[in-house]
């Protein structure tokens, strides 16, 4: 039977609380709550510290898995894999050792993988992708720049099956104090493996809005690893392809359905690139106007963002469809560095493009809890869902759950898969379920047969804790 008991007696019990916060020692996982009545039913996909991608359905049941993790994983529109369902982009190798410096540069090998975990695709150090999965038949190694695929923080397939790669560059840059710079480029790469369009962000410096003062942070900076480690001096950690959208059917060709989303985590800015031209045709920040205190009037001019993820346009069909979707972190970044202030806390953000307003917001109090009880400095993603629910992936604290406009939690799921990872442990492994990205998975794009559950889940009162007993 289930007992309902106070909650100073269950944690004296069990040295255990019921709601997830930010550092408790045990907390639970899997699925926390879930109201069927608004929530929106799918598939989630993402890949763990157990360094696996798992696909789980509502009740956090894990109803598939793929032996391989993607930084992120992407699911293929079956449109792009020959109608073939449940086929995703994956890491197929990554180079020894624990340390993420870098980002991508330990990423060897990416492909795409069909349900069955076969390797359809690959590009990158053919060698060691062969040597986990085995070359695919009637396809030679391919060569790629530095003999590894480097790839980091995202992928796109396109419509004309080629795939865009977002992946790191460390190269001399004039006019840099640093040596050398860890950066940005983006490949287009074609089903062969030869690069058929090449993106060098350092190449677009001036057109990404910094004020001359701030251009000199950023040429002068160094990396905090040390003068022989390339300096990261923009971070981008999202790529997005703008497809199919309003603006560009009402004739605004800055949102032409082919141009590239970017946003940087270093320097708080997010752009369109033409893909034509490769110039920068769009952009929000570096600088953004303090954020006032008080009550949050919607619409309102965009405030500062600091340490932005996963930006992109809302899909067509979708509420919101044409607005900027942005997970802003509010951690510290900038050229100068931005202040997170006294109370922690991050914000999911739409945005008009055009009038670069504000017309919704997520934060913790749209919760009912303190800002704090919503943060992640880094990593995270959101992700507007076809009933109006936003799906949200506290990535630092392994939490996903979906709200509605109101900000009422719809469902929640806390990742289990814990294991030592060098992020944020000083120099040594520390034990985390920390996870990049979380993406909902609609349920047509699994093979017929895949099973599902939709079993309502109620959390215990606050202050209050549930206790299973015999």
């Amino acid at each position: 039977m289930i007992k309902t008991v106070s909650f100073a007696f269950a944690l004296s019990l069990l040295g255990a609380i019921a709601d997830v916060a930010a550092a408790p020692s045990v907390y639970p996982t899997g699925v926390t709550r879930y109201d069927t009545a608004i929530a929106y039913n799918s598939y989630v996909i993402f890949s763990g510290q157990d360094k696996k991608t798992h696909l789980i359905d509502m009740n956090g049941n894990e109803v598939h898995s793929w032996d391989a993790e993607g930084f992120p994983p992407v699911l293929l529109d079956p449109a792009l894999s020959a109608g073939k369902r449940g086929h995703v982009l994956v890491q197929l190798a990554s180079a020894a050792g624990t340390s993420n410096e870098g980002n991508g540069l330990r990423n060897e090998a990416i492909g795409e993988l069909d349900w069955n975990g076969n390797v359809v695709w690959q590009w990158g150090a053919a060698g060691d992708a062969q040597g986990m999965y085995g070359q695919v038949e009637g396809k030679a190694p391919t060569q790629v720049p530095g003999g590894s695929a480097k790839q980091h923080h995202d992928w796109r397939r396109l419509p004309n099956g080629n795939t865009l790669v977002l992946a790191n560059l460390v190269h001399p840059v004039a006019g840099f104090a640093a040596p050398q710079l860890l950066d940005d480029v983006i490949y287009e790469v074609d089903a062969g493996g030869d690069i058929v369009w090449k993106w060098t962000a350092s190449e677009h410096l001036d057109e990404f809005g910094f004020s001359p003062d701030a251009l000199k942070l950023v040429k002068a900076g160094q990396s905090p690893r040390g003068k022989d480690a390339p300096f990261d001096y923009l971070h981008i950690n999202n790529m997005s392809v703008l497809g199919p959208n309003r603006w560009f059917d009402a004739g605004d060709q800055r949102f032409h359905p082919e141009n590239i989303l970017i946003d940087s985590r270093e320097a708080n800015f997010i752009v369109i690139v033409d893909k034509r031209s490769g110039k920068v045709v769009w952009s929000l920040g570096p600088d953004y106007p303090a954020q006032a205190r008080g009550p949050r009037v919607l619409p309102r001019a965009v405030d500062q963002i600091s340490g932005p993820h996963d930006a992109h346009l809302i899909g067509p069909g979708l509420p919101g469809a044409g607005h900027l979707l942005v997970f802003d972190n509010q951690g510290e970044a900038g050229y100068p560095r931005v202040g997170v202030g006294v109370q922690p806390r991050s914000r999911v953000l739409e945005i008009d493009p055009l009038s670069k307003r504000i017309v919704w917001e997520y934060t913790g109090a749209d919760s009912n809890g303190p800002d704090w009880s919503f943060y992640s400095s880094f990593i995270s993603s959101a992700r507007r869902l076809p009933n109006g629910n936003t799906l949200i992936d506290e990535g630092m604290n392994g939490r996903i759950f979906q709200v509605t406009n109101q900000g009422d939690i719809a469902w929640e799921y806390v990742s289990p898969y814990f294991a030592p990872t060098p992020v944020a442990g000083a120099g040594r492994p520390v034990l985390s379920n920390w996870l990049y990205r979380a993406q909902p998975v609609p349920y047509n794009w699994v093979p017929e047969g895949t099973p599902r559950s939709e079993k309502a889940v109620t959390p215990p009162e606050p202050g209050k804790f549930r206790v299973v007993t015999n």
